[in-house]
């Protein structure tokens, strides 16, 4: 690289091209700000780093045996002691709109366990009414229960944050997918 040096003071009508010569022109003339990254791909990298992160023992009590097994097109619905049958019709209808939502598709039981204890304890933490859970239906296995279905079942049923829970309304899973209304907590 040449060094410039500045012309001389009697000479201050030089053109532009006599003052330039010797300096050669950037490569990129643009800053290079990084990948651009989708949605979709954010959501795989976090998926990667949770698999790749140290499982977490979770102390909930929670088992990976469901103690009732349900058929994948069984209607699922629970309620806690003092449930007003309006909320529970309202969810049922899926008139609560849902504020957070977990897919469970293509994970192991043990694996569906800690991330539906994280995730409803997460959502009850940032104070989200009622949120959706996507589980499936098992159509992959014909003639076997459906596994992660009846544990979910199980496992919403032990959870101190959950006041009810049904099956949604077909448009967002039906019976592969359950809405749950959680604890109202002071804002």
């Amino acid at each position: 690289m040449t060094e410039f040096t500045p012309p001389p003071d009697d000479q201050d009508d030089l053109d532009f091209s006599t003052l330039m010569k010797g300096v050669t022109p950037l490569e990129k003339t643009r800053a290079d700000l990084g990948p651009k990254t989708t949605q979709r791909d954010a959501s795989v990298a976090y998926r990667r780093l949770m698999a790749a992160r140290e499982p977490e023992q979770f102390i909930d009590g929670l088992s990976a045996e469901a103690t009732e097994l349900v058929e994948s097109e069984d209607d699922l619905l629970f309620a806690i002691p003092g449930v007003q049958i309006g909320r529970l019709k309202r969810l049922r209808q899926g008139h609560i709109p849902w504020e957070q939502g977990l897919d469970l598709h293509g994970f192991s039981v043990d694996q569906a366990r800690d991330e539906v204890s994280r995730f409803i304890r997460d959502a009850a933490r940032d104070k989200a009414r009622c949120v959706l859970i996507v589980h499936g239906k098992a159509f992959t296995q014909p003639g076997q229960p459906a596994t992660l279905k009846s544990c979910v079942n199980d496992w919403l049923r032990q959870m101190r944050d959950v006041v009810a829970f049904c099956s949604a309304q077909p448009k967002e899973g039906g019976t592969g997918a359950v809405y749950v209304l959680l604890k109202a907590r002071p804002k």
